[in-house]
C-alpha cells in the first residue's frame, strides 16, 4: 500500500508540473488535446491519491486496536459506523481500478471518446465523473437495457 501510494504521488508531481493551476478545459480549445490529456491525469491522479490516504487512515484506525465499548449500545453503534466504512472503502477499492483504466486510456489516446458511439462525451461531462466511458445518451440507453433485462 505505502510503495502504491508513493507512486501515485510521484506521478501526481510530474502530472502537476506540466499543468498550469488555474486552467480549466474549455470548448474553445482542441478536444482532448495535449493540455486537457494532462489536466484529467492530473485530476484523476489526485483522486486516486486521496482514496489511498483515506484508506491508510482507516487501516492506521484498525490497526490502533479493536473496540472496547463498554455499553453494548455503544459497541452496536461503533461496530455500525466500522462497517459503513469498510463497505465506503470496497466502493473506493473499485473506483480506484476505473481511475486505472481512465489513465490508460488517457496513454492510449482513447480517453474523452465514447466506448459505444466513439462521439465525444463532452468536457462537463468528464469533468463532473472524470471516469466516464460512455456520452449521457449511450449511458441512457445502457441503462435501460440493464433495467430491461433485470426485469425479465
Amino acid at each position: 500500500m505505502a510503495t502504491t501510494a508513493s507512486n501515485v504521488s510521484e506521478k501526481l508531481a510530474k502530472a502537476k508540473a506540466v499543468v498550469d493551476p488555474d486552467y480549466t478545459p474549455s470548448d474553445d480549445e482542441e478536444y482532448m488535446g495535449e493540455k486537457q490529456l494532462d489536466y484529467f491525469r492530473v485530476l484523476l491522479l489526485d483522486w486516486k491519491k486521496s482514496i489511498h490516504d483515506a484508506a491508510g487512515q482507516t487501516l492506521q484506525s484498525l490497526q490502533d486496536g479493536p473496540m472496547r465499548e463498554p455499553d453494548l449500545n455503544d459497541r452496536a453503534s461503533s461496530e455500525t459506523d466500522w462497517g459503513i466504512e469498510l463497505r465506503t472503502r470496497d466502493r473506493q477499492r473499485k473506483l480506484i481500478s476505473k481511475i486505472d483504466s481512465a489513465l490508460r486510456r488517457i496513454d492510449q489516446g482513447e480517453y474523452g471518446w465514447c466506448e459505444v458511439t466513439g462521439d465525444p462525451i463532452g468536457l462537463r461531462r468528464l469533468i463532473a465523473r472524470p471516469v466516464a466511458t460512455m456520452t449521457v445518451e449511450a449511458q441512457e440507453a445502457h441503462e435501460r437495457r440493464e433495467k430491461i433485462s433485470r426485469d425479465d
